[in-house]
């Protein structure tokens, strides 16, 4: 995932300008101005890392000074040190949550989504393990960037990348093959035509009418593997792709990843997410020697 070094500082300029209100009042109350220091960002508990690319823009656009000793997409130990940050004292604790915000967060998708992975590889399937569009508000870009920093496909980051029918669509179409149909008339040859269905019998005629993709919500692995059969005497069979989606969790991902699905959707990699424990310390305390901690 690329986004130009600019628009991302003013994401982040963004979150940042949220959670300071009209200013840091305990660091201007307790810091002098002008103090310099050094903090390192510590990982409490094991994990994947993500967000450093974040952590270094925002803190470069405020004059900081970083050292990265964990990259993003790297594994890291409890206790370990991913990132050093030397400058300006109060702006380092001005930054600090929210730098540790997306850390934590973002760390704790690309863990959860990298155990995922290899749960599945391990399994031998190559399903893609896709995020889904459940993701905290204001936060999309850094979610599914930390799904497909775990290894993970960030599915749909935005309404305009692909044509993708739900149920309140076939119900104002009338059907699938209606709903399927209306979107190859007016939709761009550019854009790929996703359908959701829930029922087995709906996923032939999704493919007749031109599906490029078909969910298969809330399936269960049973019925998958029935859907797989039906689609293996048409003539679509491998040229249309099956998605699962629904009820997906670490416990079963298994059973879907026997079912030859193509991709598997699960929501709670960003809905529901752990964020990691991640903090900041003050390593070299001002002259008054009282450190710092989050």
């Amino acid at each position: 995932m690329f986004v130009p070094r600019k628009v991302l500082e003013e994401k982040l300029r963004q979150l940042l300008a949220e959670d300071l209100g009209q200013g840091d009042v305990t660091t201007a109350a307790v810091v002098p101005p002008n103090v310099k220091t050094e903090a390192e960002v510590i990982a409490k508990e094991n994990g994947i890392a993500a967000g450093i690319e974040e952590a270094v823009i925002l803190s470069e656009s405020l004059e900081l000074k970083t050292r990265v000793l964990v990259k993003d997409g790297e594994a890291f130990k409890k206790n370990q040190t991913i990132i050093q940050v030397n400058g300006d004292a109060q702006t380092i604790l001005a930054i600090e949550r929210t730098m540790l915000n997306l850390l934590s967060r973002m760390s704790g998708i690309a863990t959860a989504t990298r155990l995922l992975v290899e749960k599945v590889r391990k399994a031998g399937s190559n399903a893609h393990i896709a995020a889904t569009r459940k993701t905290a508000p204001g936060w999309s870009y850094f979610d599914k960037k930390a799904v497909f920093i775990g290894g993970g496909d960030t599915h749909r980051l935005h309404l305009d990348d692909m044509v993708l029918i739900k149920d309140n669509h076939i119900a104002l179409a009338g059907n699938v093959e209606k709903a399927v149909r209306k979107a190859k008339e007016n939709a761009s040859f550019s854009k790929k035509i996703e359908v959701e269905v829930t029922r087995v019998e709906d996923v032939v005629g999704a493919a007749e009418a031109g599906a490029d993709v078909i969910m298969l919500d809330n399936f269960t692995p049973k019925q998958i593997k029935e859907a797989v059969k039906v689609l293996e005497k048409t003539s679509f069979s491998g040229r249309v792709q099956l998605e699962a989606s629904g009820g997906i969790n670490s416990k079963n991902i298994v059973d879907y990843a026997s079912t030859q699905v193509d991709v598997m959707s699960i929501g709670e990699l960003t809905h529901s997410v752990k964020a990691l424990d991640i903090s900041l310390e003050i390593v070299k305390p001002t002259a008054k020697g009282k450190k710092h901690s989050n």
